[in-house]
């Protein structure tokens, strides 16, 4: 039986950059087999997958599907030829329907009049028919980052793809949807569709797979039945060394409140509460983590917080202040960090410099700029100080960002946000879409500013993050607090029982 997918010798070289993200790889996928493809960040697995779809076109080497030599230059060539991906950021239209979205370009019609009934039972019955229900009305604009990954898949399974290309499927997804994606990905498989899953979580790798296959720094470093492998070992062949898989941080010592929030009242979209009498506190010295399914107002109390979202009651306070209604660059000033969920939406500008990145936020600081005028080389030392501290592969000062891999991506975001010893971080999913090595770094790094002396707001929905890295623990459901637990009292299933709106027996 052929292979569904040969490349053989691919290279591809970005001159803008110098990178070179892929060097003579060999990549085999049999017919009906979820193949996993690891790797850090930067590896090369995703601008493979690229060239696979003809997003990008290879330099040299050849590709194969079902056996049959052919040339991809675009998506549509990779469409007919039966290929399908899922992209790790969201290619909709956000003014759309979910419908319209699925269907786009395949519209039912008649007489030149599109059939909004029929366009939308079609969606009802797809979504059903995978186990991935949408509500095919609903504008994108309005939906859960969680739910516009639903449509995403619901898109390519509607163009009836016989090889699905996933990237990072599940870097959004609840482990309850994660588990239901496993299924389909399964099911799929059985029913002899292959699937090619682009991931950095190994323990998914582990139970999803058949085969995996790991990159690092462009080239395979070697494809293994998953029977034969372990996580430690697909770890070591990912990074080059031995992971660390455990947060070490020793207990914490929290000293005042940094951070005071009372019966805080947040809208969400369409002005409804999405935050409903929210109180909690963050001392210095220590990490408080939520934890919650995604979109229960994790999101609009991060906003609220950090000034980007307005507070319709209740009252937020720093070190004692009233900062409630202060705009962003006043609780910067006084000491407030903020690393973002969506890195690409609103952590970063990458159509700028590495420079202009890491001053947005202090631009307005003497040691920056005098009489409305940048200072240049300030800027580029600050720069340049980021990149050596935290280890960002194939940045410098001055040049662009926009081909840094997903992990130094992040590591920008926190080295702009922690270069000023700030008083308070507020880290939402500050992981999200990380591999082992750039997860082990970004753990390392808050613990770090957490023994000197910082209070962390840690916001997410990785239930082995929130248990690794928090002193304590929130829960947040429907936009309220649930429960609160120790770091010794979170078990998972604690954690679960509150994540579902459910109450913890009393003692």
């Amino acid at each position: 039986m052929p292979l569904a997918v040969e490349m053989l010798n691919i290279s591809k070289y970005f001159p803008s950059s110098g990178v070179q993200a892929n060097r003579r790889v060999n990549f085999a996928v049999e017919k009906a087999e979820v193949h996993a493809l690891v790797g850090e960040n930067g590896a090369g697995k995703t601008t493979l997958m690229n060239i696979l779809y003809g997003l990008l076109h290879h330099d040299e080497g050849e590709i194969r599907v079902n056996g049959r030599p052919v040339s991809i230059h675009h998506p549509n060539d990779a469409i007919r030829l039966g290929l399908g991906m899922v992209h790790q950021h969201f290619k909709l239209v956000p003014s759309f329907t979910v419908a319209q979205n699925i269907l786009l370009g395949m519209e039912p019609s008649r007489f030149g009049l599109l059939r909004t009934g029929m366009e939308n039972e079609m969606v009802r019955q797809l979504a059903e028919d995978f186990g991935l229900r949408v509500n095919p009305g609903d504008r994108v604009r309005d939906l859960p980052v969680g739910m516009q990954q639903r449509v995403e898949i619901l898109k390519t399974l509607q163009r009836d793809a016989q090889i699905l290309l996933l990237d990072e499927p599940t870097a959004v997804l609840t482990p309850q949807e994660v588990h239901e994606l496993f299924e389909i990905i399964r099911g799929l498989a059985a029913r002899g569709r292959t699937v090619v899953l682009i991931t950095h979580k190994l323990p998914e790798v582990m139970a999803v797979a058949d085969r995996v296959t790991v990159m690092r720094r462009g080239e395979v470093v070697g494809t293994l039945p998953l029977a034969q492998t372990s996580i430690p070992e697909l770890a070591k062949m990912m990074v080059g060394r031995e992971v660390l898989f455990t947060v070490e941080k020793k207990p914490a010592s929290p000293g005042p409140a940094a951070l005071e929030v009372d019966d805080l009242i947040v809208a969400g979209v369409g002005g409804a509460p999405a935050v409903m009498g929210v109180s909690l506190e963050v001392r210095t010295g220590e990490i408080l983590g939520i934890a919650g399914v995604n979109g229960n107002g994790q999101t609009e109390l991060v906003e609220a917080i950090t000034g980007l979202r307005p507070v319709e009651g209740g009252q937020v306070r720093l070190l004692g202040r009233d900062i409630s209604h202060w705009p962003v660059n006043e609780r910067r000033a006084q000491g407030v960090a903020h690393i973002p969920e969506d890195r690409l939406g609103m952590g970063l500008n990458v159509a700028t410099t590495l420079d202009e990145n890491v001053v947005v936020s202090r631009y307005r600081l003497p040691e920056f700029s005098r009489w409305g005028i940048l200072l240049l080389d300030a800027i580029r030392r600050l720069a340049a100080r980021i990149v050596e501290l935290f280890a960002v592969a194939s940045a410098r000062p001055g040049e662009g960002i926009a081909t840094l891999s997903g992990g130094n991506l992040q590591k920008v975001v926190l080295g702009r946000e922690l270069a000023g010893d700030p008083r308070l971080i507020v880290a939402n999913q500050p992981t999200r879409g990380l591999d082992v090595g750039s997860i082990e770094f970004v753990h390392k790094t808050l613990v770090e500013a957490r023994d000197k002396g910082a209070a962390i707001l840690l916001v997410s929905v990785e239930l082995e993050e929130i248990q690794a890295l928090s002193d304590r623990i929130l829960v947040m459901y429907r936009g309220q607090i649930a429960g609160e637990l120790s770091e010794a009292e979170a078990t998972e299933e604690k954690l679960g029982v509150l994540m579902a709106g459910g109450q913890l027996e009393s003692k």
